[in-house]
């Protein structure tokens, strides 16, 4: 039984590493007011809505705050030609709330996937001693190929075609066509195009791509440090 619980812990380990990585690299941009305006200015937000640049940024981080608070509708009004309306209409209005779920889904992972990764360490390397440092920079090892494995397919199918996959991730993620909007009238497509996603879609793998493969030289180095030592000891395990 003992066994059963450490290989579930391990397996638990191997898993959240990588999630906590994805994760976290989406969650930094969704929640990164600067890189909504660097994307009104680079995709001409101001001139598709016809709104100033002031108030699509301030829209920005009220977007960014109904991902975060505990609000079922997103309400942002703006000002046009000294009048205040709605920013988005009803259908854009339900499409956020259904984006609004799949982001709190995903902050969600990423918080227990914090928690399975400290927990693991603090718990089953520092505090019982049931595996080594060693052991545990080749489970991460182990974690971040199986990842890279998955993350690899996707980035392939999106820098192959990112107009299909595009289309393809929102078949699979929402359960409705809300999503299909109208660039020409909608104005939450109008700040934020395909080209904008494409980017933000890029950018976040190459930061995924980044810390995986901190990570992963740093453990690969340190099992091939103690792996010299062990041979230099004459066998004895190095931890």
């Amino acid at each position: 039984m003992a066994r059963i619980v450490r290989g579930a812990a391990a397996a638990a380990f191997a898993v959240a590493l990588p999630l906590l990585i994805v994760t976290s690299a989406v969650r930094w941009l969704a929640s990164d007011i600067a890189y909504y305006r660097h994307g009104f200015r680079t995709y001409d937000a101001s001139e598709r809505t016809g709104l100033p640049l002031r108030e699509l940024d301030r829209a920005g981080q009220e977007i960014i705050d109904y991902f975060e608070n505990d609000s079922d509708v997103l309400r942002v009004v703006v000002t046009v030609n000294g009048g205040e309306e709605p920013l988005f209409d009803d259908r854009e209005v339900a499409h956020m709330r259904d984006v609004k779920a799949l982001m709190r889904a995903l902050f969600r992972v990423n918080e227990v996937s914090v928690v399975v990764v400290m927990g693991y360490v603090a718990l089953v390397v520092l505090w019982a001693g049931e595996r080594s440092v060693r052991e545990l920079a080749a489970l991460a090892l182990v974690g971040l190929a199986a990842g890279l494995v998955v993350v690899g397919v996707i980035a392939v199918f999106a820098v192959t075609g990112f107009d299909r996959a595009w289309t393809t991730f929102h078949e699979v993620a929402f359960r409705n066509d809300l999503w299909q909007l109208d660039p020409d009238h909608d104005r939450l497509i109008q700040m934020f195009p395909e080209p904008f996603w494409q980017e933000a879609t890029y950018l976040a793998g190459a930061i995924i791509g980044a810390q995986s493969v901190v990570v992963a030289a740093v453990a690969a180095l340190y099992v091939l440090r103690t792996r010299v030592r062990t041979r230099g000891e004459g066998g004895r395990l190095a931890s």
